[in-house]
């Protein structure tokens, strides 16, 4: 075994201890054996087999590209929330149409390149989807307008997107389905950090799906389904002189080729 695939068994086992470890006090002791069981034997087979993010495994795939190409953007999982049929939309303008008076206005913008090469990419698609304040997407919540808070954007000639959205906020699980009603069995906490979604494409380069979370937010070490990364933990900063935004967050992403 190489050294590279130790390190990664070893960062595989830390994280099926801290899965298992995040069942609470009130956990019964037969579920916490039965579920710390079948924790270990789960993670263990997948590490086994090397599943995917095709075979719906995240941690797997970014640890075996980071080995293979440093400064790739790290990937998260997709979650039950994205859309096939979001909308278009012209770099610099909003996918915020019913902006809550809690909500806080970002200008987000990068550029998207080539891992290995730096070379930007034109016409990359980024998919980008986000809650509102009150911890709803706009297919849960019948306030809100179709496709709020949602838009496909693509890449300029230099490689750059740009958009205005909402500095995200966190979120509980939804208790009413069995992720929730599992969750609550386990005495785990419920909230998910305050997160953007990203998906990212470009022709002959490996698809991205990712989140990026606030730093600040208070949720990143309790993540109910464990998806923050370091990588993925962004600031958002005073912008000045724009009357459509107090804030904004800059985020740069590479792709990597396909082969």
């Amino acid at each position: 075994m190489s050294s590279n695939q130790q390190n990664g068994a070893v960062l595989g086992r830390e994280f099926t201890q801290n899965v298992i470890d995040a069942m609470g006090p009130k956990t019964s002791p037969r579920l916490r054996q039965v579920m710390g069981a079948l924790i270990s034997h789960i993670h263990d087979f997948a590490r086994e087999v090397q599943l995917t993010t095709d075979d719906l495994v995240d941690d797997i795939t970014y640890t075996t590209a980071i080995h293979s190409a440093n400064g790739l953007t790290a990937s998260a999982i997709l979650g039950p929330f994205w859309r096939h049929d979001t909308p278009h939309r012209d770099n610099g303008t909003t996918i915020t149409f019913d902006t809550p008076p809690d909500g806080q206005v970002v200008y987000m913008h990068g550029k998207v390149t080539d891992v290995t090469t730096g070379k930007p990419l034109q016409n990359a698609s980024v998919d980008v989807w986000q809650a509102s304040t009150n911890g709803l997407y706009e297919q849960q919540d019948d306030d809100q307008k179709e496709h709020n808070l949602r838009g496909v954007f693509h890449t300029d000639a230099e490689g750059c997107y740009s958009f205005y959205c909402l500095r995200p906020t966190p979120y509980p699980v939804p208790m009413d389905g069995p992720a929730g009603k599992l969750l609550a069995m386990m005495d785990r906490q419920v909230f998910r950090p305050a997160h953007i979604h990203l998906m990212v494409q470009q022709e002959g380069y490996k698809s991205l799906t990712t989140q990026i979370f606030d730093q600040e937010c208070k949720y990143l070490d309790k993540d109910s389904v464990f998806a923050v990364k370091d990588e993925l933990k962004v600031e958002f900063v005073p912008r000045k002189g724009d009357p459509q935004a107090p804030l904004e967050l800059e985020y740069n992403i590479t792709l990597a080729k396909t082969s």
